[in-house]
C-alpha cells in the first residue's frame, strides 16, 4: 500500500463516537468509531496532518441516549463546546469527516466550522451513515462554507469502513 503525495498543507479533521453505535446487523459496542477509522485511513494515505473534534460534555455510551441528545442539539441549534481547536491557517486541503446524526453533521462540527475562516480552503467532506447517506449534510456544509471550495466527497456506510480500503484509496486519488 502506498503513500500518496500530500503537502503539508493537507488536514484531516473528523469527529467520531465510540460506543453503542447502529448498525444494520443492529446495536453493536464499538471502541474505535467508524468515523475515525476512516480519517484514519486518509491520514495514513496522505500524510496529512490529524486532528480529532472532541466535545467537552461526553456523549452518552448508550446508542438510544446518545441519540436523543444530538436530536435535543439538533433543535436548539446547539454548538457545543470543544476541548481542544486546531489552527487551519496554513493548511490549503481539509478533509473533514463526521457520522451522519440527524440526517446532517453533529452539532459538535458546526461550532468548528463557526471558529474559522474557510476563505480560499478546499474542503473535502467524508461521511460514515446506516442507510442515510449524506443526508442534508453535504448541502449543508456548503451553506456553512460560501468562501470555500468543497470537493467531491464519499458517505461510506460506517460498518464498511473496514472493508472499503480500496473505496478509500481512489477517493484519496481523486477518483471513484
Amino acid at each position: 500500500m502506498g503513500t500518496y503525495a500530500a503537502s503539508s498543507q493537507t488536514l484531516v479533521v473528523y469527529y467520531s463516537r465510540s460506543g453503542q453505535n447502529y448498525t444494520s446487523a443492529g446495536i453493536v459496542n464499538l471502541k474505535k468509531g467508524n468515523t475515525q477509522v476512516f480519517a484514519e485511513k486518509i491520514q495514513s494515505l496522505t500524510g496529512a496532518d490529524i486532528f480529532r473534534l472532541e466535545t467537552v460534555k461526553n456523549y452518552a455510551i448508550d446508542y438510544h441516549e446518545c441519540t436523543q441528545e444530538a436530536k435535543e442539539e439538533l433543535n436548539a441549534k446547539v454548538r457545543p463546546a470543544l476541548k481542544a481547536d486546531i489552527d487551519i491557517y496554513k493548511y490549503d486541503t481539509i478533509y473533514l469527516g463526521w457520522p451522519c446524526w440527524w440526517g446532517t453533521m453533529p452539532m459538535c462540527v458546526y461550532t468548528f466550522l463557526e471558529a474559522h475562516d474557510w476563505t480560499g480552503k478546499t474542503v473535502i467532506p467524508f461521511t460514515t451513515h446506516e442507510g442515510s447517506g449524506w443526508g442534508s449534510g453535504l448541502r449543508d456544509l456548503k451553506a456553512a462554507l460560501p468562501k470555500a471550495t468543497i470537493g467531491k466527497g464519499l458517505a461510506i456506510q460506517g460498518s464498511k469502513v473496514s472493508s472499503s480500503m480500496k473505496q478509500i484509496e481512489n477517493f484519496v486519488k481523486g477518483g471513484k
